[in-house]
């Protein structure tokens, strides 16, 4: 679709569009909450220096905190959605950013709490806690006092509080400079100039034409070496911040640092990126497929995003999407797939794209209203019936979350989040395949799922690994230079490309590109995650009634749990490599079933072209 005929905002069918009332009737009566936020955390405020009187203050305090952080959330969210529907509107951007300030300013107001809140001597504190009136905040406080070995004074606190946004000075700039400042030119593709963007990145690496892929990746990574040093100064602040974070509290590692609130042991890091590498081997035999499914001699870092087999014709409507997914997830239950497929068709999915629009996909809810979704979908991109589960999962972990459990511990953590979303996108997948009668169907199922897996679990580690040599030489007394930091990307390419792929001298500087290595250790999620998921959906499609009802107590414990001990309750142990190995052996099987499928040899013989 060109951008003339995207419509506006204005002429999408109010039906295709989400329905915010749930959050708010009005602006207006958003503008009533946001007022209120100020006043509330200056009411928390006269409470400072009392919290350890009695229980009965402590009490009043949290209260009116979960009244602040409700509020805080909705209105954040009904202003973050609707920046969302038109990037470009400046009464939207101007809301969200009133949102930004009035959050900040409060956030500063009650920022004595935790530092108060853990100065009460634990024996009193344990005897509170066992009071019934404190039931709704029992777990948040356990939470609170699982941080304290690693809190410092309030007047500390309130030192590192003050650099929190010159903190993020690195990622800032380095999304300026990546985003705004680079001027990556043009690519001529079938006769015409298309300018090459982070953005545009992707299309042009999925381009069937060799010739232009390998065009625009010589110039997108010449732009980038040519600010290598920046890059990697810039990097180099990021992780430097880390390792001060770190000192200043008293852990012994960054990573350690980045595990201990969600209580996710090291030794789950470490067993991800060691079961990853004993089983390299079939992924380097995934990259002799590529090569001979594509008919090269060689396979260069610009031949391994282009599809391997080209997108079915297709066309799935959004009505056809949402009785896919209906009959996709029927092994959940009536319960599970009628709430989902309700939502999708009454007010919770923003659906198509219209100018401003931002791009791709999310799910946002809050403890109050629906678990929106942002979509822009496609009728002939058969990838967007994947994106609908995969979004679909995320609302309804936080629907389930949301309506069994207070406020104050019903959000889970990163590391939970991506399992609710991948188990639905295997469970699709599995029906897709199941009723697929085409041979290219079938077979263009079975790649974009390898592909998938490989991205998120394979992928994913290779940069976990990456972040983790970075820190430990800051750590060790190494510093980070362009140098160092190619170098240990450029021998994880190595690594975990193997021998098929032939890469670029400027190929390594792929590591000083990836934004998600400012915000340390968060990438590692995703691997674990997947590798749950898949565990979690091979039980309960294998099993019976009790592995479903392991999978909703998963859903509904919100933050109940600890990460580690929510997903054990489903019936999966991330501590063990078990999940991880069975993650890697569906890959496996997947390279299998395309080789045996397009009769494809991954042995090499002398008739490769």
């Amino acid at each position: 679709m060109s951008q003339n005929n995207i419509p506006d905002r204005k002429d999408i069918p109010s039906a295709d569009k989400w329905d915010l009332t749930t959050l708010y009737i009005s602006d207006n009566e958003w503008e009533t909450a946001l007022s209120s936020i100020i006043p509330i955390a200056k009411e928390i405020v006269t409470f400072k220096g009392c919290l350890g009187e009695s229980s009965g203050k402590l009490l009043a305090a949290l209260k009116l905190a979960e009244q602040l952080w409700k509020t805080a959330e909705l209105t954040g969210n009904y202003a973050g959605l609707r920046k969302t529907e038109d990037e470009g509107n400046s009464k939207a951007q101007e809301r969200e950013g009133r949102y930004t300030m009035t959050a900040s300013r409060a956030e500063s107001l009650v920022s004595f709490l935790d530092a108060e809140i853990l100065a009460i001597p634990d024996e009193k504190m344990n005897a509170w806690l066992q009071l019934p009136e404190f039931a709704d905040y029992r777990i948040y406080m356990q939470k609170l006092l699982h941080m304290k070995p690693y809190k410092l004074s309030e007047k500390e606190e309130r030192i590192l509080a003050l650099q929190t946004e010159s903190a993020q000075t690195a990622y800032q700039t380095f999304s300026v400079l990546s985003n705004v400042d680079f001027n990556f030119g043009a690519v001529t593709v079938n006769g015409r100039e298309l300018p090459l963007t982070q953005t545009t990145w992707s299309q042009f690496m999925e381009n069937p034409d060799r010739s232009v892929r390998e065009k625009a990746y010589r110039q997108f990574y010449t732009t980038f070496e040519s600010f290598q040093h920046t890059l990697a100064s810039l990097y180099a602040g990021s992780v430097a911040q880390d390792v001060f974070e770190m000192r200043a509290r008293g852990y012994k590692s960054s990573l350690q640092k980045a595990l201990y609130k969600d209580k996710v042991p090291e030794s789950v890091y470490h067993n991800l990126i060691e079961t990853v590498h004993a089983n390299l081997p079939v992924l380097h035999r995934f990259y002799v497929l590529r090569r001979k499914i594509l008919g090269l001699r060689e396979l260069r870092h610009w031949d391994v995003y282009v599809p391997l087999v080209k997108n079915v014709d297709t066309k799935t409507s959004y009505d056809e999407s949402v009785e896919i997914c209906r009959k996709a997830l029927a092994p959940l239950g009536r319960e599970y797939t009628d709430t989902l497929c309700t939502g999708l068709k009454n007010g919770w999915v923003d659906r198509y794209e219209n100018k401003g629009k931002r791009s791709g996909a999310f799910s946002s809810g809050a403890y109050t209203g629906y678990p929106y979704i942002l979509m822009n979908y496609k009728d002939t991109v058969i990838r967007d019936v994947f994106t609908m589960a995969h979004e679909g999962g995320h609302s309804m972990h936080t629907w389930y979350s949301a309506r069994n459990n207070p406020f104050m511990q019903y959000n889970y953590t990163i590391f939970e989040a991506e399992v609710a979303s991948t188990f639905n996108e295997e469970l699709v997948f599995q029906y897709l395949l199941d009723q697929a009668a085409a041979a290219d169907m079938k077979t263009y199922l079975l790649a974009m799922r390898a592909g998938d897996i490989l991205a998120t679990l394979y992928r994913q580690t290779m940069f976990a690994e990456y972040e983790l040599q970075a820190h430990e030489l800051v750590e060790q007394g190494t510093p980070l230079s362009a140098d160092v930091l190619r170098d240990i990307y450029g021998k994880l390419l190595i690594r975990y490309f193997g021998p098929e792929m032939h890469f670029e001298p400027n190929s390594n500087m792929e590591g000083l590109r990836i934004p998600h290595f400012y915000g340390a250790f968060y990438v590692y999620k995703y691997a674990t995650g997947i590798s749950a998921a898949l565990a979690l959906a091979d039980r309960v499609l294998k099993g019976g009634k009790r592995e479903q009802e392991d999978y909703f107590t998963f859903l509904k414990s919100g933050g109940s749990k600890y990460p580690i001990d929510s997903l054990k309750a489903a019936g999966v142990d991330m501590e063990k490599q078990e999940p991880v190995q069975a993650a890697l052996d569906r890959f496996a099987q997947l390279v299998t079933e395309l080789e045996n499928t397009l009769k494809i040899t991954t042995k090499n013989t002398d008739t490769d072209k």
